[in-house]
């Protein structure tokens, strides 16, 4: 149900159930000290081992937990499934813990295997049960205090009104409008931020997930339960974020899950292969056997109808796609291959997982007809430069075109030329206004490195795929004096700039000393070291780092000889 795919992606830092149950039976102490991950304690785990066929003993895991995991060597396709005793006594239902299809968003290689997270509530042991051996078992937990802050307090009203929630603040109508969309504020306030990005890419589909979770929660609990994901994805899986784009709950309540922008292409960590060319939505449930409920449904046909008419993405039909080659493993198709999948896709429609169970699954086709008559007309926006890398200081040419996909060009209509920058945040450089024959163009100022999208925010609101413009940097240096050796040199765009020096020896270079200098103006002028003994030939260069400013650059190195 999760993982990412390493294709290019588009960002400031690249610009610039089984047998029945038993009883409790004698605890399983862990063999050791709780192995704590990173997170100040909020993830920790407990080694199983080898895990024979028929169920376990209860499992005593250390600490109280609101969340379960596993993770397994072999086979790569395990049925396992896990279940937990909360703190009243009772046992949950059993819920699948091997569903696969998931990788890192920095792929770490290897051959172990993670199933997706259970929620439970607060449990202090659990149980597993296979349908054959499975090696190298070890279980992975999100501890209860780690949610603590978002955890309902004593009795939980069973409606959907507890408590507003703070809605995410784009409004663009597009399709059939907007639907509510809580913001990730509302769950993650400032205590669970993404490691990195945002990330971006394209859609050219969606996929629909559902999280494995089990499907009586309360209202009260959800904040909690994305908490609890998302520590799980970062800090057990190593995710930069939680790994969808979108989570929708039983009372048809959508949450923006991984940060970045509900209107722009974020790559998630939802489907390996194809993360960087579509959007991941996941029902919170389980829908292996059970029908998710009628208002997640038909919150998920908004969604995906609003989404995909706002990328001017067709609902019906399929789309060819390049499976991404780091996340092939998770597909039944060879890397870089293209196949076509529906524009909007069960996760196993392109990964080797059950996911989203077979009843959502079975639910899709109709689902698909309701979004497609839900969207309405399909418009398409574009946009391109005439350059992609320009000089400091350089004016880009961009032009593009608006149209109805099957009627008219959107003529008079007015157009906001955005820069997205490094959180998301957008900012116009220009308006234009579409000609009638659906085009338009525009110069733009380039005093850095950009990324780059056309938005026409009245109805039918639209978004361009994004261009990505890169500032290559201009980089001089030459030699002041040997006699102390000392250089100096410019930067344009103005950035810090290292400084190094290398000796020659036979043809190689070897590292003497490296300085890094803060350039603030543009100039730079520094004495270079060559060590303790600098007799012989040196050469010595400046570089410059990739960031959102411009591209990385290396000058003509200059030789000297003391």
């Amino acid at each position: 149900m999760v993982s990412v795919s390493e294709a290019p992606r588009l960002s400031r830092r690249d610009v610039l159930s089984g047998a029945a149950a038993v009883g409790v039976g004698a605890a399983i102490a862990p063999s050791a000290a709780l192995a704590r991950g990173r997170g100040s304690g909020r993830v920790f785990s407990v080694p199983v081992g080898r895990l024979a066929p028929g169920t376990t003993p209860a499992i005593a895991a250390g600490a109280p937990f609101v969340l379960a995991g596993i993770q397994w060597a072999e086979p790569a396709v395990a049925h396992v499934e896990v279940r937990a005793r909360r703190r009243d006594g009772r046992w949950s239902p059993w819920a699948q813990a091997s569903v696969r299809g998931h990788e890192p968003d920095r792929p770490a290689g290897g051959a172990e295997q993670f199933g997706e997270p259970v929620w439970f509530g607060p449990a202090d042991h659990v149980q597993l049960r296979s349908s054959a051996t499975v090696q190298g078992v070890r279980l992975h937990f999100v501890a209860a205090d780690a949610v603590g802050a978002v955890m309902p307090t004593g009795a939980v009203r069973r409606d959907i009104t507890d408590a507003p929630y703070q809605l995410v603040g784009v409004n663009l109508p597009a399709g059939p409008g907007q639907p509510a969309i809580i913001a990730r504020a509302a769950w993650a306030g400032t205590r669970h931020p993404p490691t990195s990005g945002p990330f971006y890419g394209a859609i050219d589909l969606a996929f629909v997930h559902h999280t494995e979770n089990p499907n009586g929660y309360s209202p009260g609990e959800v904040p909690a339960m994305l908490v609890a994901i998302y520590d799980y994805h970062r800090f057990t899986r190593g995710y930069f974020d939680i790994a969808y784009n979108f989570i929708i709950d039983r009372f048809g309540r959508i949450w923006e899950a991984r940060a970045g922008g509900v209107d722009l292409p974020v790559v998630g960590a939802h489907a390996g292969g194809y993360n960087s060319v579509s959007t991941g939505v996941a029902i919170l449930g389980t829908f292996s056997t059970a029908e998710p409920s009628r208002a997640s449904v038909t919150a998920l046909q908004q969604l995906l109808a609003w989404k995909l008419a706002l990328h001017g993405v067709p609902v019906l039909g399929k789309v060819r796609v390049e499976v991404d080659p780091s996340g092939a493993s998770y597909t039944p198709f060879a890397p870089g291959q293209r196949v076509m999948l529906p524009r909007v896709a069960g996760h196993r429609d392109g990964d080797l997982t059950s996911c989203p169970g077979n009843v959502l699954y079975g639910r899709l086709p109709a689902v698909r007809t309701k979004v497609n008559g839900q969207a309405g007309p399909a418009y398409a926006l574009s946009l391109a430069a005439a350059q992609t890398r320009v000089g400091p200081g350089a004016e880009v040419a961009v032009s593009g075109a608006y149209v109805q996909r099957q009627g008219p060009p959107m003529a008079g209509a007015s157009l906001r030329l955005q820069n997205v920058s490094g959180d998301g945040s957008l900012s116009t450089l220009a308006t234009v206004t579409v000609q009638a024959d659906g085009a338009f163009a525009a110069t733009l100022p380039v005093a850095q490195s950009a990324v780059l999208r056309a938005l026409h925010a009245a109805r039918p609101a639209s978004v361009s795929d994004l261009v990505v413009i890169s500032v290559v940097p201009v980089l001089t240096l030459s030699l002041v004096s040997s006699a102390p050796v000392r250089v100096t040199g410019t930067v344009k765009p103005a950035k810090p700039v290292t400084v190094s020096a290398y000796k020659l020896v036979k043809g190689k270079r070897t590292l003497v000393s490296s300085r890094r200098l803060t350039a603030a103006s543009g100039t730079f002028n520094a004495a270079v070291s060559l060590g303790r003994k600098p007799r012989g030939t040196y050469v010595i260069v400046a570089q410059v780092a990739e960031d959102a400013v411009s591209l990385g650059a290396t000058s003509p190195a200059v030789r000297v000889t003391v």
